[in-house]
């Protein structure tokens, strides 16, 4: 059983227009910020109702537009994470787990209590949310999730508050989260590292729209389209010229470069990612005399940033080499990692 999502709702100026599938396991939504991420998991939530569309749950339909059917929140067993994580700010820890239980359960402590040891808690029951730190607070938000016994968990930009010692421990913790739940888990982001990290499958939304849905692994590999280049963390694209099947003018780069794959029609775009560039002793195919723009050391790695050294170009292309590495005089672009992009 899956999660099945094609919805359309219209906003000032904007409009939302999603269609996928999860397939098991956790799946991405990948898309820059304001492209309506957030908004496909409210709907799915029921917490906003599309203007038309579907959304079905293990079979059972959440929202139909024809049927006029639209679940309230409360009976669609969704689990929602929300980026603040939405704690009862005068509640304590236990309170905040105890109060989703329903009614008076004979076995509420007892349940509280196994939650409070599985996400160790266990001696923050009497805090307020004020006076636990980011990642306590996330796993009080997990647990109380849990107690609802959803059959698909909502992750809203799950690690955008944290710290970057606090966000790598967290995700360890959260890797965990989603294998031993079971059950699909649709996880929103901006980051293509967390997507990339956590989702074995995405959807790419841009401006309200989903652009591809696959494997994330081939996704990354081969992103298509520009605007999924992007989003993937490809910082090299060019406008193109088609020359014939198998070669081209990247027009901003001031190239003329051969691939390994035909040039059909629909490309119109060139891409390449900076760490696939590779250093060369002289002139020759897909080889290109640079001009040195900027070179930075990060802790890890040098960033390369250069032009054209034989054409009068404006725009810049980065390389990432290992910091060991010397810097070049010829760059090549090999024809097996160029992205042909429409």
């Amino acid at each position: 059983m899956a999660l099945q999502v094609k919805i359309n709702k219209k906003f000032s100026g904007f409009q939302l227009n999603v269609e996928f599938e999860t397939d098991g396991g956790c799946m991405g939504i990948l898309g820059a910020s304001g492209c309506g991420k957030s908004m496909t998991l409210k709907c799915v939530a029921g917490i906003e109702k599309p203007d038309e569309g579907r959304i079905v749950l293990n079979g059972k339909v959440l929202f139909d537009s024809e049927k006029k059917i639209n679940l309230p929140p409360r009976e669609r067993h969704v689990g929602y994470l929300f980026q603040n994580y939405a704690l009862f700010p005068t509640m304590t820890v236990e309170e905040n787990l105890g109060i989703v239980i329903p009614g008076k359960t004979k076995n509420k402590h007892s349940l509280v209590e196994d939650m409070l040891r599985r996400f160790q808690l266990t001696g923050l029951e009497k805090r307020i949310p004020s006076q636990l730190s980011g990642g306590q607070q996330q796993r009080v938000a997990l647990a109380r999730m849990l107690l609802c016994a959803p059959e698909v968990i909502l992750l809203d930009e799950p690690f955008s508050a944290l710290d970057g010692f606090l966000k790598d421990a967290l995700q360890t913790d959260m890797l965990a989260f989603i294998r031993e739940f079971g059950k699909d888990v649709l996880m929103v982001s901006h980051s293509r590292d967390e997507i990339y990290k956590f989702c074995d499958h995405m959807v790419v939304i841009a401006e309200g729209k989903s652009l591809l849905n696959g494997s994330t692994r081939d996704i990354f590999k081969k992103p298509e389209k520009m605007e999924a280049a992007k989003l993937t963390g490809c910082k090299n694209i060019s406008a193109i010229e088609r020359i014939s099947d198998f070669e081209l003018y990247a027009k901003d780069w001031k190239i003329k470069l051969r691939t390994e794959k035909k040039i059909e029609d629909s490309i119109g775009y060139v891409g390449i990612r900076a760490h696939n560039l590779i250093p060369a002793d002289q002139p020759g195919e897909n080889v290109m005399k640079i001009r040195l723009w900027e070179v930075t050391d990060m802790p890890f790695e040098r960033q390369i940033l250069f032009q054209n050294a034989e054409e009068e170009s404006l725009s810049r292309i980065l390389m990432v080499q290992d910091k060991k590495e010397c810097i070049p005089l010829f760059i090549q672009f090999p024809k097996k990692e160029i992205l042909l992009l429409s």
